[in-house]
């Protein structure tokens, strides 16, 4: 690696709008995100899923009928 050229790691703080502080090491300041892993619906198992059209009704029909026919 070159000497001087890399940026500095430094200790910093992320904090979330739900409250949420996260410490890591980056080459940024300390700033402020809108969504973190803590209130995040995907992390948190609050997500649902929106069926457009029976698109995932179709889907378990057809793969249960696959699945007594073998």
């Amino acid at each position: 690696m070159k000497p001087k050229i890399h940026p500095k790691y430094k200790p910093v703080q992320f904090t979330c709008s739900c409250g949420n502080v996260i410490e890591t090491l980056a080459t940024i300041d300390s700033t402020h995100i809108e969504i973190c892993n803590e209130c995040h619906p995907f992390y948190t198992g609050k997500q649902k899923l929106i069926d457009t059209a029976g698109r995932v009704e179709r889907f378990r029909k057809r793969y249960a009928k696959a699945g007594k026919e073998s």
